[in-house]
């Protein structure tokens, strides 16, 4: 498959290089697994199972992962990859080759041993797998396959001293399954309650009894790590001790990890003997689904996605592929949602309805476009949809953002566009229309937070510690980007929705001369007040103070919507003088800068501990999903002419290199303002993924 990633050991020369590429699997509903290249877990969120137990929510650690071993004629050879407390196990010098054909393929080669070992997991159901294809050489060989297990929330570590088995149980371990040899087996100190019998493990957290993780391998035996000789001088084989995770460890966390590693699976291997099993593991009920049906299954399905699109590109491909990450069920509504990012990000309003274009719409999901419209209109509250909803499904969603409402009329009005089937007029006027209304009316009102029409007919909201706008950083009591009052990118999605209903009330068969009257009145305003004549761009905010109004002239990316969205109130002339200014200023090959590399409050990178990088996030950071706009910006101003088409093309293939890198087939969150290269943030985001597809598909390959 033309759109697949294969690299060779030049791309993992050391461990260093080999840790900065990642992939991701997605089960839609919240849970993945997520590893670098080089088999070694960098993050806190590494690992094969990610479950999500309420979707997509209350995401916990499960299955680390596994580790492997070869032995022949007596001599072991460790396969793992992995960082700990001054040391590095670098297995990957074993690695031929690394493959995300879709799934991830690590193919390795001890002497004349070869084995590749395919990552899947499970669509729809917490269950992750791992595919082993091995083919032996002229000697003997045993392989070992070591599994870890934890339970934690996916973002935190454990201690050892956490890792406690619970002192009466007693075991029963299968020496041979075929033979049935049986022993009892005395409790040790270790972890979660165990039991292994007919190839199964199922480990109960002490914490959360309700939960069952069952491990399932379909060759070989059970070797009680217990049994292995220790000393002082040698390791506790019943924990995996004191991983460091590099990638967190460089942006200021110092902790390690834990994991229980109880027992191996041994395979043995005669002279040039072939042999394919799998191991499983699951918080769901343990099935007979062989493993390579999984992933087999798996990849279909992507192949499918991937071939809807009306585009056979390998960078829209690419794209769709990695859409698809985001799009997952959500347990509340029993219906879609979009997750903001990976791996730590929940459902976002502001996310969801910028990215909903790109991830649904040019990829031709329309069915999961209306679901997620009809699922974020369950939760309109005072005019208002979610900010955020929780990582835990018990608490409720936040409503702090002044702008997440605005998007979704683009998106309504969007998804009309692409489709434009009477029954999708008659799905929004049914389950949407209502509460666009609703919210119409709370602006011009007053909600929530300050959010109003003024007297001006521009919207206002915000005040002391509060964080409206998606500059959102508030550390304490420090508001790191005060954008309190009427903000430029709030008001021109403001006259859009305005616009959006004017449209929609006609179709209705309603009055559209209120939302007709009300968009002029607010064109005139924004013209008026937000025009930067002496730098020939717009002003960012515009706040007031001892009662006159004081414009923010930072050169800020925020303008660039005025000019993108579909109604737009500025001449052509002055939306050229934005489209050059921020290209002037702000453009890099991955990213907007939120703030100018000349303004003396710039931060040209985002590294280091949190206060650092918090200081440093909307001051000059990169934002991917910012290009998406601009592409679409600088292709209007210049009517698409063959010129601006190839150079928005170009913009685009540069998405694709960094596609190569970090993690393959996202796009991240954020980059340094300066040379913009490593990712940063999270390592793959919706709208970052979704706005480069959508400005590729719209304003790129149609004019080609």
């Amino acid at each position: 498959m033309r759109e697949k990633y294969v690299f060779g050991r030049n791309a993992f020369r050391t461990f260093e290089t080999g840790m900065e590429k990642e992939w991701l699997l997605t089960n839609g509903i919240g849970g993945f697994a997520n590893q670098s290249i080089i088999g070694a877990n960098t993050r806190i969120y590494s690992g094969y199972l990610v479950a999500s137990l309420h979707a997509p929510v209350d995401r916990m650690m499960i299955f680390p992962g596994t580790h492997e071993a070869v032995t022949i004629s007596g001599k072991e050879y460790d396969l793992t990859a992995q960082e700990y407390i001054k040391e590095w196990k670098r297995g990957y010098q074993y690695l031929n080759r690394f493959e995300l054909d879709i799934l991830p393929t690590y193919t390795y080669q001890v002497a004349d041993l070869c084995i590749k070992k395919t990552v899947a997991l499970e669509y729809g159901k917490n269950t992750s797998v791992v595919c082993y294809e091995i083919e032996n050489g002229m000697d003997q060989a045993t392989f070992a396959v070591t599994p870890m297990f934890t339970y934690r929330g996916f973002g935190e570590t454990r201690e050892q001293a956490r890792l406690v088995f619970e002192k009466e149980l007693k075991v029963q371990e299968f020496i041979n399954p075929d033979t049935k040899d049986v022993r009892e087996k005395e409790p040790n100190s270790n972890t979660i309650e165990l039991e292994a019998k007919n190839h199964v493990l199922q480990l109960i957290p002490e914490e959360n009894k309700e939960v069952t993780i069952k491990f399932y391998a379909s060759e070989g035996t059970y070797y009680d790590r217990a049994c292995k000789s220790v000393s002082m001088a040698t390791p506790n084989y019943l924990i995996e001790e004191n991983q460091v995770y590099p990638i967190d460890n460089r942006t200021g966390f110092l902790g390690v990890d834990n994991h229980i590693t109880p027992y191996d699976v041994i395979v043995t291997l005669a002279p040039y003997e072939k042999k394919r099993f799998y191991v499983k593991c699951t918080v769901e009920e343990l099935d007979d689904k062989d493993g390579f049906v999984i992933a087999k299954e798996y990849h279909q399905r992507m192949t499918r996605l991937m071939d809807l699109l009306p585009y056979d590109d390998r960078l829209a491909r690419r794209l769709a592929w990695g859409a698809d990450a985001f799009i997952v069920d959500r347990e509340s509504t029993g219906l879609k949602t979009i997750l903001a990012g990976y791996p730590w990000f929940a459902d976002w309003g502001r996310d969801t309805m910028i990215a909903l274009q790109g991830l649904t719409l040019a990829t031709r999901r329309f069915d999961d476009a209306r679901s997620i419209l009809e699922s974020f209109s369950r939760y309109v509250d005072q005019g208002m949809i979610p900010n955020v909803f929780p990582g835990n499904a018990k608490e409720e969603p936040m409503y702090n953002t002044i702008d997440a409402s605005l998007w979704y009329f683009y998106s309504v009005d969007r998804y009309l566009e692409y489709t434009g089937e009477e029954s999708d007029y008659t799905f929004i006027k049914d389950k949407i229309y209502p509460y666009l209304k609703e919210i119409i009316s709370a602006y011009k009102n007053g909600t929530r937070f300050g959010i109003r029409m003024d007297s001006d007919y521009l919207i206002e909201g915000g005040s002391d510690l509060d964080q409206l706008t998606w500059m959102d950083v508030r550390v304490g009591d420090l508001v790191v980007t005060p954008r309190h009052g009427k903000a430029v990118e709030i008001n021109a999605l403001w006259y859009n929705a305005l616009k959006v209903m004017e449209k929609l009330s006609v179709y209705y068969g309603e009055e559209g001369d209120e939302y007709c009257g009300l968009a002029a009145h607010v064109k005139d305003s924004f013209v008026d007040k937000f025009w930067n004549s002496s730098a020939n761009c717009l002003y960012d905010v515009i706040e007031e103070k001892n009662g006159e109004e004081v414009a923010d002239g930072k050169i800020r990316p925020n303008q660039i919507w005025a000019i993108s969205l579909p109604y737009t109130m500025l001449d052509r002339e002055k939306e050229k003088l934005v489209v050059q200014r921020v290209y002037h200023d702000l453009y890099t090959p991955y990213g907007i800068r939120s703030l100018s590399s000349e303004d003396v409050d710039y931060k040209s990178h985002y590294i280091g501990k949190l206060i650092n990088r918090d200081l440093a996030y909307h001051m000059g950071t990169s934002w991917g999903y910012i290009s998406g706009a601009f592409i679409s910006a600088y292709c209007k101003v210049n009517d698409h002419s063959k010129e601006a088409v190839r150079k928005a093309k170009e913009m685009c293939e540069y998405f694709e290199d960094h596609m190569e890198d970090g993690c393959l087939s996202g796009i991240a969150e954020i980059f340094d303002g300066d040379f913009t290269c490593t990712s940063r943030g999270c390592y793959t985001q919706a709208w970052s993924v979704g706005e480069v597809l959508r400005a590729y598909t719209e304003d790129v390959l149609p004019y080609l």
